[in-house]
């Protein structure tokens, strides 16, 4: 029998996460109390089964903007063994009422499991996958039609050595980053004293590969509060002392998530994002990461994507490309909802910039 519980204390609820299946840094403590700063609300639930923590949701509530209604969202989550199917259904269903006791619109889940291994076609679907998309439609569910986080990843597995890790890349991936080392690229960790230049630099990046981003403060509150959780590093690549290249990497339980990368236009022939990457690799496994995630590919597989270079940079590291199930909404007020998702694309849009 399931035992539920609200966690309000930061190491219970890391402990307890780190420890399950699909656990996420998007549903860690710090990404709660860093979103709480910014319009949400968090609620985090922990199932236990004779005492064994099993499932654990991190439940973000928000007013969507410009209506009087608010919505819940378990962002990459909730964490569980989603091949146990019957769990997963009381975890559904426990969820469902939460949204219907708190008078919220719906609520919104982004459980980060596989719908298939490769490009589109290239594999079967995943059965785990498949049959949380049945469960899901069996309980009313829906695919959302707004898709907050990234639905589909470059995955690369740590697993071995460096050099194993370089036999599995592309021979160009591998000579560039023998190449930045030859010409003398340097990384180093960074801390919250680099976080102005870093954010110059992500700014640049947003006005030259044309992606809005927030305003500083935003990204400065998320950044320090992972590097001071030691839940996060900074790596910067350097050309004769000078930043020309950057990333967050963000680390919980056995993952590794490059979220924010960034670059200046100088140096780029001398390949310091390569070796970046290959530098973040090796971070992640020193922090006992098991998988890197190179965090977004496209949702169209073709040059028609906006994503397309950026995913054959990622696919270049020998990673595996992993379709994900996307995020699903539940209705807890469905004549309302109709009405939001069908007449309001507006403040539809709106809701995607939530993120």
């Amino acid at each position: 029998m399931l035992h539920t519980q609200t966690i309000t204390h930061q190491p219970d609820w890391d402990a307890a996460l780190a420890a399950l299946p699909a656990a996420h840094a998007l549903q860690s403590w710090a990404w709660g109390e860093f979103k709480s700063r910014w319009g949400w609300s968090p609620t985090r639930l922990l199932w236990r089964a004779d005492g064994t923590p099993v499932a654990a949701a991190q439940i973000l509530a928000r007013r969507i903007p410009r209506t009087p209604w608010h919505f819940l969202y378990v962002s990459k989550g909730p964490a569980l063994d989603y091949a146990n199917t019957e769990l997963a259904g009381q975890v559904l269903a426990q969820l469902e009422e939460v949204a219907r006791q708190a008078g919220a619109l719906f609520i919104k889940i982004d459980p980060d499991v596989t719908r298939q291994w490769g490009e589109p076609g290239a594999q079967p679907p995943d059965p785990t996958g498949a049959a949380l998309l049945k469960l899901l439609s069996q309980r009313g569910w829906r695919f959302s039609p707004e898709q907050i986080q990234f639905k589909n990843t470059v995955l690369i597995d740590l697993a071995g050595e460096p050099d194993d890790w370089l036999a599995r890349m592309k021979p160009k991936w591998r000579y560039n980053i023998r190449y930045a080392e030859r010409q003398g690229v340097q990384i180093r960790a960074g801390g919250e004293a680099d976080l102005p230049a870093f954010y110059r630099m992500y700014a640049e990046t947003a006005a030259r590969d044309g992606f809005l981003i927030r305003p500083e403060a935003y990204y400065r509150d998320v950044w320090s509060l992972f590097l001071r959780r030691q839940q996060a590093e900074l790596l910067l690549a350097e050309v004769n002392g000078a930043a020309v290249a950057g990333l967050v990497l963000f680390m919980f339980g056995r993952r590794g998530w490059y979220l924010y990368g960034a670059s200046t236009g100088q140096q780029r022939q001398l390949m310091p994002n390569h070796l970046l990457q290959f530098a973040a690799m090796q971070r992640a496994k020193a922090r006992g990461c098991t998988a890197y995630d190179m965090w977004g590919a496209p949702d169209v597989f073709d040059e028609s994507d906006g994503m397309w270079g950026v995913y054959r940079f990622k696919q270049g590291f020998g990673g595996q490309t992993v379709l994900g199930l996307g995020a699903f909404d539940f209705a807890a007020r469905p004549a309302l909802y109709r009405l939001f998702t069908q007449t309001m694309p507006r403040a539809r849009a709106l809701l995607r910039r939530v993120k």
